[in-house]
Order: C-alpha cells, then sequence, then structure tokens
C-alpha cells in the first residue's frame, strides 16, 4: 500500500484530489497535512471523513520538527504538495507571508523528504515528490502563443513570484541531488469546493446576495479554465508516469476573458434561479497591481507522453460548478461567515 503525503489537503484542488483518488484507489493510504488557515476547510472532506485509508493532521508545512515526524510514522512513499498561499490581492498586500509558505514550506518539505528517501546509492525506488505550481509563474502572454514548459519564468505579482521561487527549489534537488520530482503547472482550476476569494464562487455567492460583482480594469483579462478533476486526473497520471526530473502543463484550451465568465454565470442563475440578477450587478473597479493580460497553456507534452486531455469542457463544467454550488449554500455560508468576509469585505471597502 502505497502512502501520499498532501499538503493543502482540505483546500480547493488539494480536497478535491484526495476525494477522487480514494474514489479510484482502494490500496492507497493518504496523509492529509493542512495548516487549516482561512481557506482550508474540514468540510470540504466530509465525504471522506469515516475512510479507513484517510489520515488528516493538522500543522504547517513550514514545521520541520512535524514534517519529520510524519514521515517516520507513515513511511511516505509520495509527497504532493498543494500547500500554497494563493490569492494574489493578498499577496500584494502581504508579501512576506507569500515567501514564508510558498518557499520555506516547500523547501523544508524537499529536505525533510530527501533526508527520509535518501540512500548511499541514491533514492529509494518508488518515491517522488510532485509540486503542484501555476501558469501564472510564466508570466503574461500576447494576443497569440501558449506557454510551453520551456517558456521563461516571469513572474510578476509577489504570489506567482512565490510559486516560480519554489520551483526553482524543487528543480534545484532535482539537479543537485537527483531527487525524484516533478512539477505541474496548471491553468485556472474552478469547481467544488473552491474558496470564494476566486472569481468563479465570488460571483455566484454576490448573484444570489445580490451584492456588487467587481470586475478588475476593463474584464477583458483572459484566463485558460480547467475544472478541478481534470487536473486531479493530471496529477494522478504525472505521479505514476511522468518522466521523473520534468515539468508538465496542465491546460484546458478553454480561454475565456473575465467578462465573459460574469455574464455566464449572471445568465445563467437569471434564467435558472432569480430573475432579478442582471448585469446592472457589475461594478468595475481599480485595475489588480501586476495584473497579467492573458494566460494560456499548451498542454501538448501530457497529452503525448501520458495520454491526459481535459474531459470537461467549460460549457458543461461551469454549469456543475454553478449547481453545486446552488446545492452547498450551507458549505458557502460557513466559509463566508467567518475570517474570510472579514478580509474580503476590507478588501474591497469604498470600491
Amino acid at each position: 500500500m502505497k502512502t501520499y503525503l498532501v499538503t493543502g489537503g482540505a483546500g480547493f484542488i488539494g480536497s478535491n484530489f484526495v476525494i477522487y483518488m480514494l474514489g479510484k484507489y482502494s490500496d492507497i493510504k493518504i496523509v492529509n497535512f493542512d495548516k487549516l488557515t482561512y481557506a482550508g476547510n474540514l468540510e470540504n472532506l466530509k465525504a471522506i471523513e469515516n475512510n479507513k485509508n484517510h489520515i488528516f493532521v493538522q500543522g504547517d508545512i513550514c514545521d520541520k520538527e512535524v514534517v519529520e515526524n510524519l514521515f517516520k510514522v507513515y513511511d511516505i512513499d509520495y509527497v504532493v504538495n498543494f500547500a500554497a498561499e494563493s490569492h494574489v490581492d493578498r499577496s500584494i498586500k502581504e508579501p512576506e507571508i507569500f515567501a514564508k509558505t510558498n518557499v520555506l514550506g516547500t523547501v523544508n518539505l524537499l529536505n525533510v523528504a530527501k533526508n527520509a528517501w535518501e540512500t548511499e546509492t541514491g533514492f529509494k525506488a518508488g518515491v517522488k515528490y510532485l509540486q503542484v505550481s501555476t501558469d501564472e509563474v510564466y508570466g503574461s502572454l500576447g494576443e497569440t502563443g501558449y506557454f510551453v514548459e520551456e517558456t521563461p519564468l516571469d513572474s510578476h505579482s509577489p504570489y506567482s513570484s512565490s510559486k516560480a521561487g519554489a520551483d526553482l527549489m524543487v528543480k534545484a534537488y532535482a539537479d543537485t541531488f537527483k531527487m525524484p520530482v516533478n512539477i505541474t503547472r496548471c491553468s485556472n482550476n474552478y469547481g467544488p469546493f473552491q474558496f470564494p476569494e476566486k472569481l468563479i464562487p465570488l460571483l455566484i455567492n454576490n448573484c444570489l446576495n445580490h451584492k456588487d460583482l467587481p470586475v478588475y480594469g476593463d474584464g477583458l483579462n483572459i484566463r485558460d479554465w480547467l475544472y478541478v478533476e481534470d487536473h486531479c486526473k493530471a496529477i494522478d497520471m504525472v505521479i505514476n508516469n511522468g518522466r521523473l526530473g520534468e515539468v508538465y502543463n496542465v491546460g484546458g484550451h478553454n480561454e475565456r476573458t473575465n467578462m465573459q465568465i460574469v455574464k455566464t454565470v449572471i445568465e445563467y442563475l437569471h434564467e435558472s434561479v432569480d430573475k432579478e440578477i442582471s448585469e446592472t450587478l457589475i461594478k468595475y473597479v481599480e485595475d489588480r497591481k501586476g495584473h497579467d493580460k492573458r494566460y494560456g497553456i499548451d498542454p501538448v507534452k501530457i497529452k503525448e507522453e501520458l495520454g491526459w486531455y481535459p474531459e470537461t469542457t467549460f460549457e458543461v463544467g461551469i454549469k456543475k460548478t454553478i449547481q453545486w454550488n446552488l446545492d452547498n449554500k450551507d458549505w458557502m455560508n460557513n466559509v463566508t461567515s467567518g475570517q474570510y468576509q472579514k478580509y474580503y469585505d476590507k478588501m474591497y471597502e469604498g470600491k
């Protein structure tokens, strides 16, 4: 039985990954390690709370002693690092938090894993460290072209720069110590359990409560959208069959402007839930500092090498996501009633 250490496994993508893996495999154990800050939520894990192959441990990836103990107690085979501060607006206000968690936390995980796995002749067979990264490390695209794995890193925000720094440390451990690693860089995810600081759940929640829909700048910034379960499938494939040391871009070829996303959510909710939800809720706000204009990923490498492809079209995925939020209003109310709501109100105060 292989044992996975999944960090950040109570967050959005992490919790979806844990649920996906335990649903697919009966012969694995997952040690789910999460600090449970404002974005981590044990409610995301209710579906597997009684699964004997799932062990939750609360803690910080920067805590060397605690991480070392996890390796001693559970004999970890794979590390999948989702743990990260990820809100770009927050990184602009508090960049040092992002540097600590995203860079130093990653280094701590790498070092503990290296010490646990290293032998006199190299590394134990069948172990791997996988870093879950983002397309934002590549910077911004023009009107044409796509990010490929060889695209130079050109991050612009404190968030993306901290993720780029973490990626470079993972690469350093592969190059210097020959540590078995992979890095995945995904486009914008959406789906169940996404924290309401992100665009799509924020839009859904605000529409349902007839609140303003804040749109940065002209609303024409473009992102490539990927349904979260498709991302989880890609990570699983890379863990099992990815060539050691390689980076794999994971994208959906689902490019949309922010305004297209806003209008899609409004249209669905207007037709299906509440006729009073309309485009009058849109409120343009001052553009984000260092706001990249366009992201677009070319996933040809992971398609050709591992056979992965995005199975969920945006038209299907966005409806599933909106409906999930409608069916889980208690979840949304619980996460928006606490620390995040205070932060959100402060962030958009006066806008």
